[in-house]
């Protein structure tokens, strides 16, 4: 076991919250369309804050919960897809607007499993000289959608989560985990692409591209990998999908994680979802769904809880932890 405590759990969304009536005012869909297809009814959009601003409110949450100061701190991991610039980072502007001066900050793309990735390399962090730093998913989509093509600006939220995770000598923390790529299969979802325009090249066009998706290939993705995923991950804690209590999974579409639940044989119970309020917000949504659930006391002491993502890479993560 990698062992860790997760002291405090935040996390943050913009008051705006566009419903799917909204949208199909903007384009030709309807509040069943989408939510037949994705479970999806509503999402919240920014419009004055940024990726870092989100993700600054829940470093705050965070030591205010943990009853922490900024300076105790030695990293800050956050993961997204969508950061305000390509430098400075999200995490070294969260790093100097709350404070933290002795820590230093990362930012960690893997699109929608990467919180769970940013996960793993605080565990390992932890496991050395380092004793407590905040690990966060921020992303603002809304800036990356195509809001004329509905068949993506429909899915993608805006929001951050995070925890605040600590050396222990308890017996909590990582049991086993797994992270892997499929860059193959890459071209299925792309966002944001740079321009190759320079002087000696010209002709390349210079905007910067839009979601685009292949929603049948990404979901037999995650509908094959992610079971195999989690199975892997089990299987290396020497434990069976029972003696998991909960199954937190990217929140993508309602229609994905009940086929997950489905093809592992387990109760959709262990499998909650808040994918209807937030719609997908890429690595912001497993830690978005952790905050509400330890709120509402659904996450308790002693449980096995596996977190897992999928998405663009295209590629997964699963954690097992104990908590």
């Amino acid at each position: 076991m990698e062992k860790f405590s997760i002291l405090a759990t935040a996390l943050s969304t913009p008051s705006k919250v566009v419903t799917n009536d909204d949208l199909s005012a903007m384009m030709d869909t309807s509040d069943d369309w989408i939510s037949s297809r994705t479970g999806i009814h509503q999402r919240h959009v920014t419009t004055e804050q940024t990726t870092t601003d989100l993700a600054v409110d829940v470093a705050q949450q965070l030591l205010q919960t943990a009853g922490m100061s900024a300076d105790q701190l030695d990293f800050i991991l956050v993961a997204t897809m969508s950061p305000d610039a390509l430098a400075p980072t999200v995490a070294t502007q969260v790093q100097s607007q709350i404070g933290a001066t002795r820590a230093f900050g990362l930012d960690i793309n893997a699109a929608c499993a990467g919180f769970v990735h940013a996960m793993s390399v605080a565990s390992k962090l932890l496991m050395g000289s380092y004793q407590t730093g905040l690990v966060i998913g921020a992303e603002t989509l809304s800036r990356l959608v195509d809001w004329d093509d509905r068949s993506t600006a429909v899915l993608f939220g805006d929001g951050a989560g995070g925890v605040l995770m600590t050396q222990t000598n308890a017996s909590t923390g990582l049991l086993s985990e797994g992270l892997h790529a499929y860059g193959a299969q890459g071209e299925a979802l792309t966002a944001g692409q740079l321009s190759q325009q320079t002087p000696f090249n010209p002709s390349d066009v210079s905007t910067l591209l839009p979601f685009k998706m292949n929603g049948q290939a990404v979901y037999q993705f995650a509908t094959r990998r992610v079971p195999e995923l989690i199975n892997e991950v089990v299987q290396a804690a020497d434990l069976t999908i029972e003696d998991v209590d909960l199954f937190i999974l990217h929140q993508a579409n309602a229609r994905i994680v009940k086929s997950i639940a489905n093809r592992l044989q387990q109760p959709l119970e262990k499998f909650p979802m808040n994918v209807a309020e937030y719609g997908n917000t890429s690595a912001a949504s497993i830690p978005i769904l952790l905050a509400e659930l330890q709120a509402t006391g659904k996450v308790k002491p002693g449980q096995k809880i596996m977190l897992a993502g999928f998405g663009a890479g295209l590629s997964t993560g699963g954690t097992l932890i104990q908590i």
